[in-house]
């Protein structure tokens, strides 16, 4: 367990400068969005809509990544097994790419439009129908769209009020012992069972907090709602956990400005849990003025237990 003393920690760097707020930060936009990219795959089921950051290849980079750290990241990211969640999951590219690539365990995708999740579970059904085929029956449609969440899950909850416990990492239970979800006809998480919630091993953010950071929302607190984004992560994730995050807003070093304080002093007794960078990804960089960057960033972080001495 790392130690951190007081000093450290009265010495917290300070967060970056807010992002003016802007249409991207709303649901309203994300919802206009995927309902037009719904009307998109209903006419032509190749098109599977946006993926965010392809310019730059971020989605096979992430993966190529996560295959090449994996083993050394956390405890050790068992490919098979890894437990992983999509926050903000779009159309799901992100984690189809990871299933492709041979990621066993449970992949869940969430997002707080019920536009976007329906976009993914379509996508979802037509990538396991396969190019050419017919269109089925109500009948078959339901059943195929079963089949195909059983592979990749997608479902309706918003990343900063959703309650933690309708996104357990343990898989739901079976059918005949499931008990009516808490999330409504938008489509549910889990199962309501009352076996304790285990972390995930792998959390993922493709864009996600660039969006939420663009939200003139404010919290409980009065603080911009991004104030909160991390430590909504660190409450997902089992110790040891990992966190990736790619964002075209924000700079590597204002990353970890955001997601790695030093823990404050006022908690009462260790452990206490923070994020620790481990990793990073490298995209092509330009020079401007003089000073050298990337159109985007991704870092890796772990959750790791630290010792706090009093103040």
């Amino acid at each position: 367990m790392a130690n951190i003393n007081s000093a450290a920690s009265s010495q917290r760097p300070e967060k970056p400068a807010h992002l003016e707020p802007s249409e991207l930060g709303t649901k309203q936009y994300w919802d206009e969005l995927y309902t037009t990219e719904l009307t998109n795959h209903a006419a032509n089921p190749a098109d599977e809509g946006i993926v965010w950051f392809d310019d730059s290849d971020a989605e096979a980079k992430v993966v190529a990544f996560l295959d090449g750290s994996g083993a050394g990241l956390g405890r050790g990211l068992d490919k098979d097994a890894a437990a992983v969640l999509d926050l903000g999951c779009g159309n799901g590219s992100l984690l189809f790419a990871l299933r492709d690539d041979g990621w066993g365990g449970r992949l869940l995708g969430v997002d707080y439009s019920s536009q976007s999740v329906a976009l993914a579970q379509r996508v979802a059904v037509a990538r396991r129908r396969g190019p050419g085929q017919e269109e089925e029956s109500e009948e078959e449609g339901e059943g195929a769209e079963a089949e195909a969440e059983a592979e990749v899950e997608f479902c309706v909850w918003d990343v900063l009020n959703g309650a933690l416990d309708d996104v357990r990492a343990s898989s739901p239970s079976p059918p005949s012992v499931t008990t009516p979800t808490t999330a409504g006809a938008e489509g549910g998480c889990h199962d309501n069972a009352t076996a304790a919630a285990a972390g995930w091993d792998l959390v993922l953010d493709k864009g996600t907090f660039d969006a939420v950071s663009l939200s003139d929302e404010r919290d409980a607190r009065g603080r911009r709602i991004c104030e909160g984004y991390g430590a909504r992560v660190l409450s997902l994730l089992r110790t040891g956990g990992v966190f990736v995050v790619t964002s075209c807003n924000w700079t590597e070093a204002e990353l970890r400005e955001w997601f790695e304080p030093a823990p404050a002093t006022t908690a009462t007794a260790p452990p206490f849990f923070v994020l620790r960078q481990v990793g990073r990804i490298e995209y092509p960089s330009f020079s401007f003025g003089g000073v050298k960057g990337q159109t985007i960033s991704t870092l890796c972080f772990e959750k790791v237990a630290v010792a706090v001495s009093p103040s």
